[in-house]
């Protein structure tokens, strides 16, 4: 009937958003001139954008690039938008599929394939989710009109999602021979066929009810739209069929493991993760074995030999700060996702913010200045051994943070381990026995391995066994989100040994923050320290100030030496622990120690053909290879595996109850302890 208006559809090719706009009827517009009928481009219009897309508890939310294939009617994602050329990381048939904006939050949506296959998605805001949903609805319906009429015609009518979902189901049964339809039942069987075709009715009967509800009049009344009762049994009734979706959806996901795994024989495959394309021709991950169709790593069993152990030659560079610069958005979108104080242990965070190292190798890099250490036990007193400690403690920071910008080192996997050495020139004395041959110098070794996945605690430990003195230190990181800066919290303490004076001192660690996270991030060191030796009587409280918001100096330091019994102040130091360190005496004497200028030995690490399969070098090294070719999707892919094969250990460990065993380390008390120390040493005790 013309004249009469209808309501239609229109995509907006400039903006990209949905318009509803009247449009006159034709001709050949149905006889019923009032009614309103859905109308939508004959070619839909593709459309791309970051999302972030939930994995798993322990994964979490992950930046991913999403693209929306409209004429073949998938959901397509990619590791970034720079991988879009190579082959989607996952791929999601629409046809079929049901689009549903979550009520947890304004930002959520999920997609729910019918091989019971799940994408949960999160948006910038609610604007954004509202078109990414309408887009995955219009291209969703008119796929699965397709596949039941058995044709891609547009249609000329739009019906609502749920309608659509129950019309697919109803047309189904009538086109069984169907190639895809055959494949899709294979997986599901009648009875959860049956429910989702009672789900999609079900839903169809929720949406009359609450148009039911928000049609009634507003005039006030015994029934109205604000209705006390009304708003309950809406809210109630939207509780309980996304619960029932939920329910359906993990029966889905359960029988298609079923059946997988009955095509196939026993096996966990649907556990581990996919060796992506992009990696076939990578190199082999030698890091781990097969056994029982079950991915688990193997614990390095052999000793250290240390005679293979050669100087190290593995030298970075920082990248220019421009580079941390082009990543900006995807930092503001993870930020996003993030609330003050949120713990960060369980954050994946984008891959092109590490450095390249694991934790482990990062303790061992504050041993970089092994002659300050070794000289800790010349002090001619016990007052000039806490100097001297304090000294080196103070000067370990700057080369173990390696340059300016706070990248990230690599989370440690469990059972990882880290070994190394230092050749110490020797003081001179007369007579002293060598271990290094005829070199004449001291060799000072390190081991640290992580104990513990969750929560995530390092030991490490270094000896001379010439000098007679050892430490021994158990760290449990700690990170959460401030706002604008990340926070470390490095929890636990160390102790160091002097065997030779009967000696201990135990210290604490330092906070870290990562500054500027939005620009061009930079590391910061805060909170209070204390070193204590019971047995001599002094102690030291270092503390490293934080910059205040307005004014003042960057990573300044002060510390103060103490005789306990007096209360005296034997000695004072102030500056910046990455510049010019000033040491005040009680007699008024002064010293200054430059710490960017003092000499740096560099450490003794087997090659990586002759480390063990979970030592930390052999174990990333082709994250590392990645990243030093700035390849960030091969690096986070090596990167995923590794993680997701710890997963799939712990899961296998925990449904087996055997608990971890671990290689170098002990557990006492509340920390860890090393399993062989100096003073178990029968030649070495006292």
């Amino acid at each position: 009937m013309q004249g009469e208006t209808a309501t239609a559809i229109r995509i907006s090719d400039s903006e990209g958003k949905l318009d509803v706009f009247p449009q006159k009827g034709t001709p050949g517009s149905s006889g019923r001139g009032s009614s309103k009928g859905w109308q939508y481009s004959d070619h839909m219009e593709n459309i791309d954008g970051y999302l972030m897309k939930y994995t798993n508890l322990v994964t979490g939310w992950q930046y991913r690039f999403f693209v929306l294939n409209n004429e073949a009617g998938l959901l397509e994602y990619f590791v970034n938008e720079q991988s879009r050329p190579q082959k989607p990381r996952g791929t999601l048939s629409l046809a079929g599929a049901v689009i549903s904006p979550s009520d947890e939050d304004s930002h959520t949506f999920t997609v729910n394939a019918i091989s019971g296959e799940q994408y949960k998605l999160r948006a910038t805001d609610a604007k954004e989710r509202q078109h990414w949903v309408s887009r995955l609805q219009i291209c969703t319906q008119h796929h699965t009109e397709a596949m039941g009429k058995g044709s891609a015609s547009s249609p000329q009518r739009r019906p609502s999602q749920n309608q659509n979902a129950a019309s697919f189901f109803s047309m189904t049964q009538l086109h069984k021979g169907s190639s895809l339809y055959s494949s899709r039942r294979s997986l599901l069987p009648d009875h959860l066929l049956d429910a989702r075709e009672m789900m999609s009715q079900a839903q169809g009967l929720h949406r009359d009810l609450i148009q039911t509800i928000e049609g009634l009049p507003p005039a006030a009344g015994p029934l109205s739209p604000l209705n006390q009762d009304l708003l309950m049994l809406k809210a109630t009734s939207m509780a309980t069929m996304n619960c029932l979706n939920d329910c359906l959806h993990i029966l889905q996901l359960q029988q298609v493991a079923r059946q997988r795994s009955s095509l196939g024989g026993p096996t966990i495959e649907w556990l581990e993760p996919k060796l992506p394309d992009i990696l076939k021709n990578g190199g082999p991950l030698d890091s781990f074995s097969t056994e029982g169709g079950l991915k688990y790593c193997i614990p390095c069993q052999e000793e250290i030999d240390g005679e293979d152990e050669v100087e190290d030659a593995f030298t970075e560079k920082e990248e220019e700060l421009v580079a941390v610069e082009e990543e900006r958005s995807v930092v503001l979108h993870l930020l996003s996702q993030l609330k003050l104080g949120m713990d960060l242990t369980r954050v994946v965070l984008p891959t092109f913010i590490l450095e390249k190292r694991s934790l482990l190798e990062m303790y061992a890099d504050f041993m970089s200045h092994p002659d300050l250490f070794v000289a800790i036990t010349d002090g001619q007193g016990p007052e000039e051994r806490m100097v001297r400690f304090v000294e080196y403690y103070l000067t370990s920071f700057h080369e173990g943070r390696k340059g300016a910008i706070a990248k990230k080192p690599y989370n440690p996997i469990i059972g990882e381990s880290f070994h190394c050495s230092w050749k110490v020139p020797r003081s001179g004395e007369p007579g002293s026995p060598t271990t290094e041959g005829e070199d004449g110098s001291y060799q000072l070794r390190f081991v640290a391995e992580q104990v513990s996945h969750h929560p995530p605690v390092s030991g490490f430990y270094a000896e001379c066994p010439e000098r007679r003195m050892c430490v021994n230190t158990h760290v449990w990181t700690k990170s959460k989100f401030m706002g604008m800066s990340i926070g470390v919290s490095m929890i636990g303490e160390g102790c160091l040994y002097l065997l030779e004076h009967d000696e201990e001192y135990m210290f604490t660690l330092p906070c870290a923050y990562a500054r500027s996270i939005l620009t061009v991030p930079w590391v910061e060191l805060g909170g209070k320290v204390n070193v204590n030796c019971t047995k001599s009587g002094y102690s030291a409280v270092i503390t490293f100030q934080t910059k205040p918001f307005y004014g003042g100096k960057l990573h300044k330091v002060t510390a103060e030496v103490k005789h306990n019994a007096t209360n005296a102040v034997v000695c004072r130091v102030q500056g910046e622990w990455n510049g010019v360190l000033e040491f005040s005496y009680q007699n008024g004497d002064t010293r200054m120690v430059d710490v960017t200028k003092l000499p740096v030995t560099k450490k003794r690490v087997r090659p990586n053909d002759k480390q063990g399969p979970t030592e930390s070098r052999r174990l990333w090294q082709h994250v590392t290879e990645s990243l030093r070719q700035k390849d960030i999707e091969k690096a986070t892919e090596y990167k995923r595996i590794l993680e997701e094969r710890q997963r799939t250990e712990e899961r296998h460990r925990t449904e087996t109850e055997t608990p971890w065993r671990t290689r170098y380390f002990e557990s006492e008390g509340e920390g860890w302890m090393y399993h062989k120390p100096l003073w178990k040493t029968p030649t070495l005790k006292t």
